[in-house]
């Protein structure tokens, strides 16, 4: 159908500042133009924040045009482009968006058909905004890069077992694979967490050397990364001949050749990759699809674990002021009701 070019309340960032300067983010208000050929215009209900808002917030400067992040949203099509096939208006979507496009944290947001889901009938659209980008950054890990079946054993350590991505990586590889599952957590409560979501085992990251010797003495199959400056002499050590690491930060002057002796693998994880150069691609769109019928049959569960409203300047400050001390479990949610 056509929609003409239209404005909408938004959330974004002027300039690249600390996240208590009073002007870190705040309340503006956009053009949002009408729908490309696959586009979706999705009234947004719900917002995560994950790292990777931080991130860009910190790295790329915007100069005084206002940019709005936002990477995980659940909302509803208000609007479809031409060459649309897979969603109605009235549908109720979840998806993680594109970094090369305007995010989600505004009213009314567009988004490529290709890498949207349906939502989980059984969420709300808070529990559903929780899960795409660390689903689909933990469903790439385990079945893309490291190529697991239901069939694979062996064992998996999760790094930071605790945050948004490490959750979704120890519920899908516990759920969807025969692996033994080791996260690492260090305060109660994210240790409590880390069982939660299924782990057989929890090790602290302080002391990974001597934990992990008594629950994997043989050493590990694979590991996640999400922080690995620093970690890479202990990865090699702990990690088996041939085994394998898939990494999702960008530490500076990365050195691998610890892992040459013992030809371990290592892999980028960016889920990025596929909204902005394999654009064609549906495979995010059938996981999203997937993850939501294994969350409606009550095999994956939301990782939401703080709500807070409404979505506005304020509470995204505070919800990234959150994020930066790196202390919550799970993920924290801006609800738009």
């Amino acid at each position: 159908m056509t929609h003409h070019a239209t404005r909408t309340q938004a959330v974004a960032y002027l300039h690249s500042r600390p996240i208590d300067a009073p002007d870190a983010l705040v309340d503006v208000e956009i053009d949002v133009p009408a729908p490309g050929p696959h586009d979706l215009l999705v009234e947004v209900r719900a917002v995560s924040v994950n790292p990777v808002d931080v991130k860009v917030r910190a790295s790329a400067d915007p100069g005084g045009t206002p940019k709005v992040l936002g990477f995980d949203a659940a909302g509803v099509v208000v609007a479809t482009g031409d060459a649309v096939t897979a969603f109605s208006i009235g549908d109720e979507v979840y998806y993680a968006g594109s970094i090369a496009r305007p995010g989600s944290d505004a009213k009314l947001q567009l988004v490529d058909e290709r890498i949207t889901g349906r939502k989980p009938k059984s969420l709300d659209f808070a529990e559903a905004a929780a899960l795409p980008l660390t689903t689909i950054t933990a469903w790439e890990t385990l079945f893309d890069k490291l190529r697991f079946t239901t069939e694979s054993r062996g064992t998996l350590l999760v790094m930071a077992a605790a945050g948004g991505v490490g959750s979704m990586v120890v519920q899908l590889a516990r759920r969807l694979t025969q692996l033994t599952v080791i996260g690492t957590a260090s305060r109660p409560e994210s240790v409590a967490w880390v069982r939660e979501m299924g782990a057989q085992h929890v090790v602290n990251h302080h002391h990974l050397r001597e934990e992990l010797r008594e629950v994997a003495p043989g050493g590990v199959d694979a590991i996640f990364s999400p922080f690995s400056a620093g970690n890479i002499e202990t990865y090699a050590e702990i990690l088996r001949p041939r085994g394998e690491i898939v990494a999702i930060d960008e530490p500076e002057g990365l050195d691998l050749l610890p892992l040459k002796d013992k030809s371990q693998t290592w892999h980028w994880e960016f889920m990025f990759t596929r909204p902005l150069v394999e654009t064609e691609s549906t495979y995010q769109r059938e996981l999203l699809d997937e993850v939501a019928r294994l969350v409606d049959e009550g095999v994956l569960r939301t990782t939401l674990t703080s709500r807070m409203r409404p979505l506005n300047a304020e509470t995204l400050r505070a919800a990234h002021r959150q994020l930066e001390s790196s202390a919550g479990v799970g993920k924290l949610v801006l609800d738009v009701s």
